[in-house]
Parts: structure tokens; sequence; C-alpha cells
């Protein structure tokens, strides 16, 4: 079985919905690293030296690479990332290996072969 990591940068306040919709859409969980910053085409607005920024998490999803493109485009949908400019992104990277992952490899082995 071979895996995918999604990488969702969001915006703090649609985490919860992006992690749910990840999930219903097959992903099995999902690490989050708070407080995120970045820049993209335009430059962060500040007032007086302080941010106006909303705060960003990132989420990490190991998923299995025939659900990958499903959950990448259902993120995409829940954050509206590309009906709000600078709401946020997500991305894919294929995984070579990973350990630790046998309990999920037996939960998806049913839903991935009816996919196959």
């Amino acid at each position: 079985m071979h895996f995918k990591l999604i990488i969702a940068l969001v915006e703090d306040h649609k985490t919860d919905p992006v992690m749910k919709a990840a999930r219903d859409s097959g992903a099995k969980g999902a690490t989050v690293l708070n407080q995120a910053r970045g820049e993209g085409i335009d430059t962060p607005k500040t007032f007086l030296g302080l941010s106006l920024d909303t705060q960003r998490d990132m989420l990490m999803f190991l998923v299995e690479e025939h659900l990958s493109r499903a959950i990448l485009e259902k993120i995409a949908e829940v954050g509206e990332f590309e009906s709000k400019p600078g709401t946020g992104i997500a991305f894919q990277i294929d995984v070579e290996d990973a350990v630790g992952v046998t309990h999920q490899i037996a939960e998806l082995k049913e839903v991935v072969e009816e996919k196959i």
C-alpha cells in the first residue's frame, strides 16, 4: 500500500471543518501545527508593527494514494481555496515509506480494494 502526504495551510477558523471534510473523504487522522505564518502574492498588512493577518494552521494527512485526490479536492472546496484567494493552499507529496501505520492499512484495505 502506498501513501501520500497532504499538507493544507488553512485559516485557523477553518481547521475543524477542513479536518471533518478530510475524514469524511477517507482520511483516518491528522497532525495539526498551530500558528503557522506565511506570505502570498500580497505582503501582510500591519498596523503599528502588529500583523493584521489571521492565524493559520498546518494540517498534515497521511492518506492512501487512491483516496488522496478526492480528499485534496474536498479540502480545497471546504477551505474555499479557489473561490477566495488568500484563504489557504493544499498540496500532496509522494511518501516513499512509512512506519506506524499498520492499523490504518488494515482499515483501508477494503476501501481501497473497492476503488481499484
